[in-house]
């Protein structure tokens, strides 16, 4: 990376920043050239490349929770309950966008390698002493607590480094590198299946993480921030809850996420118990979501470079909460399959498509990656709370499910209802039709 020392700030650039924002002060006062935006060439690629990897292991490992979240209750942890087992894996995926409120500071001043060393080794070492643990707690404090600290490291630079390479072909980037999430997460709990009745719970988890080692060290090699802002990034920016537009589309994610990733974890565990499927076939029914998450990831995208972010967002919102309702009538095996293809791909295209939201929302794109970590770390207790809660709705010997999926599509409703509400005060207040 190539450093412009004639951009370096002065001292009272140094000291300026907005009023009503906690700012961290950068440790080396240096600055590289952000003009001339690549879009395109193998070095842009490559980090696209890079920047998948780390979505392959952050949201790749959230999204194959469901594996384990079977395997824990019909195995190893059969004596908890489907709710406490369930905060395992909310833990690791609150953890995710929670850590990435600090750790997104840490990247704009240029420590990228830094975050992803120290995800890897959090990461890799939280899922090998998953392999070794035989308690609640020990899977708890490993999986959930050790993994999820590690996702958080890594998600924030997946997340920002494409958007500095690409301009006009940002949403094909940003897509392609999202997509990572959903491909693992048809891979992991396919390779979790397989290698466990065989090999065993242990070793079935440490390939897993041999798989995170190997693919990580990719990142690290190919990934190359191209930018260090030249003055701090603000920690938060309390004033953006006073504006209705943004406030209204936070709480409308929180609503929305508390239900979403209720099929994530009880799907598998739904087909197998209420709708009789063998438990192998139960496993892929997550891989089958995922596959449809990954189309969902990349092809909405798309559409929003033409329609905008929240044109594209409204209606997949709603279609995702509808297909929550629908999830109480099905009882078949063909039911169970057309639900989780749909299901997952409205449900990752709304996974996509809120940080171009954000960013959108906005009024000075500089601090739009403080607004997306609050954003999404106040939405993010939704994903803490709410597959405990369905966790705990759930009645499994008795083969009560039914209260649970409703909860669940109730919630995304209330929230597609308030990201409605944020879109038409938006209008009110700007005219821009083709947000």
């Amino acid at each position: 990376m190539e450093l412009d020392e004639s951009n370096r700030p002065s001292s009272s650039d140094e000291d300026a920043h907005t009023p009503g924002q906690f700012v961290l002060e950068a440790p080396a006062k240096r600055t590289a050239t952000g003009n001339d935006i690549p879009n395109g060439g193998l070095h842009a690629w490559m980090q696209v490349l890079g920047a998948f990897f780390l979505v392959f292991n952050s949201w790749g490992l959230v999204n194959s929770f469901g594996a384990y979240q079977t395997y824990y209750e019909t195995a190893l942890l059969a004596s908890s309950t489907s709710s406490a087992i369930s905060w395992i894996g909310t833990v690791q995926a609150f953890l995710l966008i929670i850590v990435g409120v600090v750790s997104g500071p840490f990247y704009d001043r240029g420590y990228i390698r830094t975050l992803i060393v120290l995800g890897t080794i959090m990461t890799v070492f939280g899922m090998m002493m998953t392999s070794l643990a035989s308690r609640y707690w020990e899977i708890f404090l490993a999986q959930g607590l050790c993994v999820g600290l590690g996702l958080g490291c890594l998600y924030v630079p997946s997340v920002a480094i494409v958007s500095t390479y690409f301009s006009t072909k940002r949403a094909l980037a940003v897509g392609l590198t999202s997509a990572g999430g959903s491909l693992s997460g048809i891979l992991y709990p396919i390779i979790f299946r397989r290698l466990q009745p065989s090999l065993g719970f242990g070793w079935a988890t440490r390939i897993i993480a041999f798989i995170v080692l190997a693919t990580q060290l990719i990142s690290l090699t190919i990934l190359r921030a191209r930018t260090i802002p030249n003055e701090p990034r603000a920690l938060l920016e309390p004033a953006a809850f006073k504006e209705a537009p943004f406030a209204l589309f936070t709480l409308g994610m929180f609503f929305f996420l508390t239900g979403l990733y209720a099929p994530y974890f009880y799907v598998p565990v739904y087909a197998e118990r209420i709708i009789g499927t063998s438990p192998d076939f139960a496993f892929y029914l997550l891989a089958i979501i995922n596959a449809g998450s990954f189309v969902g990831r990349v092809l909405p995208p798309l559409i929003a470079h033409r329609l905008g972010p929240y044109n594209t967002l409204l209606p997949c919102v709603f279609i995702t909460g509808i297909i929550g309702f629908a999830w109480m009538s099905v009882h078949s095996l063909a039911g169970i399959v057309v639900f989780s293809i749909f299901y997952g791909f409205f449900s990752g295209a709304v996974l996509a498509l809120p940080p171009t939201v954000i960013v959108a929302l906005s009024p000075d794109v500089r601090f739009a990656g403080t607004r997306i970590g609050m954003a999404f770390g106040a939405a993010g207790f939704g994903v803490l709370v709410g597959n405990p809660i369905v966790g705990a709705i759930v009645d499994i010997p008795r083969g009560k499910f039914a209260g649970a999926q409703a909860f669940a599509a109730a919630m995304m409703m209330a929230g597609s209802i308030l990201l409605l509400g944020s879109r038409i005060l938006r209008l009110r207040s700007h005219k821009d039709r083709m947000m």
